[in-house]
């Protein structure tokens, strides 16, 4: 009797950046508040905290919004949000690998699975917060990635991400109950870790597949939780 072949599922592993690949910043959220002043040359009363899991774009949005200032200015303060991560990783102002993500990431490869990004910051941040880290960009697949310098909702990246991905195994791995809410939203499933500011119970009420304590002592969990997920629709 003829046995038929079957292909193996394609699979894309989108790996959040903060919180996630690399440990959060000491003080989140500055450079935002630096960028807005240096758009508009003066000193200005910081009005609005860091939000864990919100855009690159949706942060921006919030501080013009806060003093009153035209939502059309969103590019520039991007540009300058940009020039401001590339000055501060010169200057030695570097993330952390978490713990356990090269290791992951490489057993990953192995099993022939992508390790993409899907991330609130732009593709040249997530660049700067990688390489900074000790990380190595070409472990990542690029062409698989999705990036939020230009999209206020979150939800906006991973609708992008589900259309491209349609029929493909697909999961979303974060470290916000906001990185869950946007994958629910277009049906990815969603793996948290609890490397960020969120701690396992927290994740436990969102929608996760599974909610590891870190990519070390869960990294059998996170890849068994993977491979057991169905294709996209």
């Amino acid at each position: 009797m003829m046995v038929r072949m079957t292909n193996p599922v394609e699979t894309v592993v989108l790996w959040d950046i903060d919180g996630t690949l690399v440990y959060n910043a000491s003080s989140p959220g500055n450079l935002y508040h630096l960028a807005l002043e240096r758009t508009v040359g003066h000193d200005l009363e910081q009005l609005v905290g860091h939000q864990h899991g919100r855009t690159d774009a949706g942060i921006i949005a919030d501080h013009l919004e806060a003093h009153g200032l035209d939502g059309g200015l969103r590019g520039t303060v991007s540009g300058h949000l940009q020039d401001l991560s590339a000055e501060r990783s010169r200057a030695g102002d570097h993330r952390t690998a978490a713990a356990g993500v090269v290791a992951l990431v490489a057993r990953m490869a192995e099993r022939g699975w992508h390790s993409g990004l899907l991330t609130g910051n732009s593709a040249f941040r997530a660049e700067v917060k990688l390489r900074g880290a000790g990380l190595d960009v070409r472990a990542f697949d690029w062409e698989h990635s999705y990036f939020g310098e230009q999209d206020v909702a979150r939800s906006d990246i991973t609708r992008r991400a589900a259309s491209a991905l349609s029929g493909r195994r697909a999961v979303i791995v974060g470290d916000t109950p906001r990185d869950g809410e946007a994958a629910d939203a277009v049906g990815i499933p969603f793996l948290a870790v609890a490397t960020g500011v969120f701690d396992v119970e927290a994740l436990r009420a969102t929608g996760a597949v599974t909610v590891a304590r870190d990519c070390v002592v869960d990294a059998d969990l996170i890849l068994d939780a993977i491979a057991a997920l169905p294709p996209l629709a």
